[in-house]
């Protein structure tokens, strides 16, 4: 008969936290266990979901929003097809980072910017979030807004489109 040492134990005690973690469909289970006065173990077991990447394509102009508030709708491109990636349409503001889009100021406010307005460059066109700072997306040169590619709230990447600027 074989005896088990603490290691054993502590083993059998973190497969037994990893089951409870995918039984129950956790991402992360955090524990402390107390031996004694200066022996402890702390586990903190974790799983990372896959990552969701969420693209939107429009393959026909959808009707303009009612409410000032919410997302602009993607413009037609006169140029290309449907099939056309955003990024190769001349006039793409891309994203400069990773991060969390932010199409107004602040929820419930305006939007920066819509499908048709003229901006200037410099002026801010949206706001991107990342690592808790708000970093303000300027306009690389004056024009029309033809086309708005992302979501208020919406995750993007390095080099993602964010709209054309005509």
């Amino acid at each position: 008969m074989t005896k088990k040492t603490p290691h054993d134990t502590d083993v059998s005690f973190i497969q037994a936290l990893a089951e409870l973690l995918r039984e129950n469909d956790l991402t992360e289970l955090e524990v402390k266990r107390e031996y004694g006065e200066n022996d402890s173990l702390n586990v903190c077991v974790s799983r990372h979901a896959p990552q969701q990447v969420v693209t939107q394509m429009a393959a026909a102009p959808a009707p303009a929003p009612a409410a000032p508030a919410a997302p602009s709708a993607p413009a037609p491109a006169p140029q290309g097809d449907a099939n056309t990636d955003p990024a190769d349409l001349p006039g793409a503001v891309t994203s400069p980072m990773v991060g969390t889009v932010y199409m107004a100021p602040e929820p419930g406010a305006p939007a920066f910017v819509k499908v048709g307005d003229t901006v200037n460059e410099g002026d801010t066109l949206l706001i991107i979030e990342a690592m808790k700072t708000m970093n303000h997306i300027p306009a690389p040169k004056s024009g029309t807004v033809k086309r708005i590619v992302v979501a208020d709230g919406s995750p993007v990447e390095f080099g993602a489109p964010l709209m054309i600027v005509e």
